[in-house]
């Protein structure tokens, strides 16, 4: 369980570091930069931002209430909403033809839904009381 435990923090801090990159780029990144970046900004503009906000909320929900143990559950919803927005970037993007790119979404989606499923159920942190 030991191991279960460090491994899940292992995920959640490289996780979230990730997700606190993208979602901080997508929100302080002028959209003209962007989109030479990622060409599919085009299509969703402005929503590019609330995508980055869930993303940085996400990276702070898999950290902070785990670290703090103030509502640790918080942490597996937290890597469900990041599971879900990259089940949304991989249909996003097959719709758009781009089934090359969507390896990320699915290692980043799979290693949410491993912490989700490691914290709400396997081994859980318990909160302070």
């Amino acid at each position: 369980m030991k191991a279960l435990n460090v491994l899940l923090w292992i995920a959640q801090i490289v996780l979230g570091a990730m997700f606190l990159m993208a979602g901080y780029m997508k929100l302080a990144t002028p959209l003209d930069q962007l989109i030479e970046q990622m060409a599919w900004v085009a299509d969703v503009g402005s929503f590019t931002r609330v995508i980055g906000s869930f993303e940085l909320l996400g990276a702070i929900g898999l950290i902070l209430p785990a670290a703090l143990k103030i509502q640790p559950k918080l942490t597996g919803i937290a890597a469900i909403g990041l599971a879900t927005i990259m089940l949304s970037a991989m249909v996003f993007h097959i719709s758009r033809g781009e089934t090359s790119i969507i390896g990320v979404n699915i290692i980043l989606g799979l290693v949410a839904g491993f912490i989700a499923w490691g914290r709400l159920k396997k081994a859980p942190i318990q909160a302070k009381s």
